[in-house]
C-alpha cells in the first residue's frame, strides 16, 4: 500500500511540475519581446560622444605621460650599462637602486592611472553611468508603452525579425526627454 501511495505521489508530483513549467513557458512565449541596439543609442546621444571624448583625452595624456616615463627610464638604463663597467661597486648599487626606484614608480603610474581600480575606470563610470540610467528609463519607458516584457540588448542576440527592433523608439524617447 505505501508503495502504491510512493508511486502515486511521485506520479502527481511530475505532473505538477509539468504542467506548472508547460504554463510558465507559455506565459513567456506570449509576451513580446523588444531588441535595442544599444551602441546605436550611445552614438545618437550627444552627451555620450562628449564622455567619450572626455575619456580618450585624459587617457592619452596619461598614455603620454606614461611613455616618457618609459622613454626616460629606457634611456638612464642604457647610460648606466655603458658606464657600469667603469664604476665603483658602490656607485653601480646605487644607480641599480635608483632605476628599481624608477622603475617602480613607472609601474605605480601604471596602475593609479590604467589597473582595475584606475582613474581611467573611475572616470569612465563617472560620466558613463549618468548616460546608462538616462538609456536604461528610455528603454523601460518604451517597453512598458509598447507592453514589452523583455528587451535584449542586439549585440547579444544572433538573430532578432526587425518588427521588434525598437531601438529608433528609445532614441526618439531621449530626445524627446519623455522618460
Amino acid at each position: 500500500m505505501t508503495k502504491k501511495l510512493c508511486v502515486l505521489l511521485n506520479l502527481s508530483l511530475i505532473l505538477f511540475v509539468f504542467f506548472s513549467a508547460n504554463s510558465v513557458f507559455s506565459q513567456v512565449n506570449a509576451s513580446k519581446i523588444g531588441v535595442v541596439d544599444v551602441e546605436s543609442v550611445l552614438k545618437e546621444l550627444p552627451e555620450a560622444i562628449d564622455a567619450d571624448k572626455v575619456i580618450k583625452e585624459k587617457g592619452q595624456k596619461w598614455q603620454d605621460t606614461l611613455m616618457k616615463m618609459q622613454q626616460d627610464l629606457q634611456t638612464k638604463l642604457e647610460q648606466y650599462q655603458k658606464q657600469k663597467s667603469m664604476m665603483p661597486q658602490d656607485k653601480q648599487h646605487k644607480e641599480e637602486e635608483s632605476l628599481q626606484a624608477q622603475n617602480a614608480n613607472l609601474l605605480q603610474y601604471r596602475e593609479v592611472k590604467f589597473g582595475q581600480q584606475g582613474e581611467i575606470n573611475k572616470l569612465r563610470e563617472e560620466l558613463l553611468d549618468p548616460i546608462r540610467t538616462k538609456i536604461r528609463k528610455a528603454i523601460e519607458s518604451v517597453a512598458k508603452e509598447e507592453k514589452i516584457a523583455i528587451v535584449v540588448d542586439k549585440m547579444a542576440t544572433i538573430y532578432s525579425d526587425q518588427s521588434i527592433d525598437i531601438t529608433f523608439k528609445v532614441i526618439d524617447r531621449i530626445k524627446r526627454g519623455s522618460n
